[in-house]
């Protein structure tokens, strides 16, 4: 077992897992990667993981990208300028082509087609984390955890209901907090001792001692398999290692409400879990309170007009910057940034996202819209029509999807189905 020398302030270097598809998020993710998926209002769902690492004090960051990434490389460029370039840098890091391989066969792949990051940096402690969860988490705590506990890998993990357990690692662990055993999704998820109804999953965030992860990662290139964290690296060091389970609802945030939800963390890989949360985020007592600035979540910088409303009825809503909505009703929504509504438009329990126009008198309900649409006057979406919706995307849980810019303007108006 090989442990590192963590008598001093340990230097961490973040590594981000940015590449993937995100097929679960169709038609969202089909010009980009889920976590460049505006998320919010005025957010992009990788701004999480960068903000708690920011706010964590880590800021040696490596963002991994693969899969549609230009939308995210320009997002980073915009909105992720930090530091001095040495000890304080956001950097996108593509694919390297070599000889034995091509795209990223896997996450430790990525990982270990980019170890001269690692060499080059010397850190003594690795964070390897996903770039696709609502979440807020203050990684200073979970370091600590990884270096008291005198741990080689520390993995952050969280209670859940065991039939959404399904789609994770699921972590079986002894008194001490020491992981025992490691499946990746598993068909029927092994439920925690104490809680018959819950399972102990994997967030996806990995705390590795530096000398661990290169041992492990070279072992891995070697060998067969998925060339992935959850599948192959921590399944061999559970034998090897001290790999330790960090739980996720001894994190504390500053600034956190009383009315808040403790310990909030969404995957949002599906359409109705990216549409929940964001309903998560309005209301009086929202479930994710984003106005904390404690810990805020930081996104690209403004660049237009505040948002305008004229003689409206807005409830329970978020509204971006340099949006323009006359007239209408609006009810338990999420409006992005440069969003044009027109008089008598009613939209309830919706998702509008950038530069959006909704025509006057249209009538959506439990819409999802991604940016760039143009949705014609009198268009009808999510009120029981009859009519077949001539367009993919729609979901099969109440929510209609409407990909990037397939409305044009001149359609009349069709009364369209949402299944």
């Amino acid at each position: 077992m090989a442990q590192s020398d963590m008598t001093h302030q340990p230097k961490v270097l973040a590594l981000v897992l940015a590449g993937g598809k995100g097929e679960r998020l169709m038609p969202l993710t089909e010009v980009r990667s889920k976590p460049a998926v505006p998320f919010g209002g005025n957010y992009r769902i990788i701004d999480f993981v960068l903000s708690n690492f920011y706010n964590s004090g880590i800021t040696a960051i490596h963002v991994m990208v693969q899969y549609r990434s230009q939308s995210l490389i320009e997002h980073l460029r915009r909105a992720w300028r930090i530091g001095d370039g040495d000890r304080q840098f956001v950097t996108v890091v593509p694919p390297q082509m070599n000889l034995r391989r091509g795209w990223y066969e896997g996450t430790a792949d990525a990982v270990y087609h980019n170890l001269n990051l690692i060499q080059d940096a010397s850190p003594d402690v690795v964070a390897v984390f996903g770039a696709d969860h609502i979440y807020r988490m203050d990684l200073r705590q979970m370091l600590r955890f990884h270096l008291d506990r005198q741990a080689d890998v520390s993995v952050a993990a969280l209670p859940m209901p065991l039939a959404s357990a399904q789609g994770f690692g699921v972590i079986e662990v002894d008194r001490n907090d020491r992981i025992i055993g490691f499946e990746e999704k598993p068909p029927e998820p092994k439920s925690m001792p104490t809680r018959p109804d819950r399972a102990l999953s994997s967030m996806g965030n990995y705390l590795f001692n530096t000398d661990v992860l290169l041992r492990a990662l070279s072992d891995d290139a070697d060998r067969g398999g998925t060339h992935d964290f959850g599948r192959d690296i921590l399944p061999r060091l559970l034998h090897e290692e001290r790999v330790m389970a960090y739980n996720f609802r001894d994190n504390e945030i500053p600034g956190l409400h009383y009315y808040e939800e403790p310990a909030y963390w969404r995957d949002v890989g599906t359409i109705p879990a990216y549409w929940q949360a964001n309903m998560d985020l309005l209301g009086e007592t929202p479930l994710n309170d984003l106005r904390n600035t404690e810990w805020p979540i930081r996104g690209e910088s403004s660049r237009g007009l505040p948002a305008s409303l004229v003689n409206c009825y807005v409830d329970h809503a978020l509204i971006g910057e340099g949006s323009r909505v006359i007239e209408a009703d609006i009810r338990r929504c999420v409006i992005g940034r440069h969003v044009k509504i027109e008089p008598g438009a009613q939209i309830e329990d919706s998702v509008i996202l950038d530069h959006t126009s909704i025509g006057a008198k249209a009538r959506l309900r439990r819409v999802v819209i991604d940016r760039g649409n143009a949705i014609p006057a009198g268009f009808v979406l999510g009120h029981d029509e009859t009519v077949a919706v001539p367009f993919p995307g729609v979901t099969a849980s109440g929510l209609t999807v409407v990909p990037k810019a397939v409305l044009p303007q001149d359609v009349p108006k069709p009364r369209l189905s949402s299944t």
